[in-house]
Formats: C-alpha cells, structure tokens, sequence
C-alpha cells in the first residue's frame, strides 16, 4: 500500500522546498513626503484627542478628597419625610 511522506496539510511545504525561482520582486515603491507627512499629522491628531480626552476627563474621574463623603438620609435610618 502506498503511503506519502507528509501529512496531507503540510504537503505544500515540501513542493515549496523544491521550487526556488530566479525572479526577484520588484523593489519597494517609497511614499512621497506629503504621504509621509499625512500620516504623521493624522498620527499625531488621534493621540492629542486621546490625551486631551484624558485631561479633560480626569476631573470627572477624581473624587474630591476635601469634602466628607455625603450620605443619603436613608442610611441614618430616618423616615424619607425629614422629620
């Protein structure tokens, strides 16, 4: 009975061992100064906005630390009309 040497998944690893080609890719097209430069003001645009998200946000994130906790009236175990 005949049987293959490699596992039937892997069986394009081996043709690709054989298989050398003298072609080489073409060389890489370099992106133009205004792409350079779009890319890094859009780069530097979205990490102002996370920064400045942050700096505003961090009021509302803080507890003050100067004024005691506030209670609720129910927690003291008085009835909800005050008296």
């Amino acid at each position: 009975m005949f049987r293959r040497r490699e596992p039937v998944p892997f069986a394009f690893l081996a043709e690709a061992d054989r298989f050398r080609s003298n072609i080489t890719p073409p060389p890489r097209r370099r992106a133009p100064v205004g792409e350079l430069a779009g890319r890094w003001l859009l780069g530097l645009t979205i990490v102002a906005g996370l920064v400045g998200a942050l700096i505003v946000g961090m009021p509302a994130l803080s507890t003050p630390s100067g004024a005691p906790a506030q209670q609720s009236q129910a927690s003291h175990g008085q009835p909800a009309g005050g008296r």
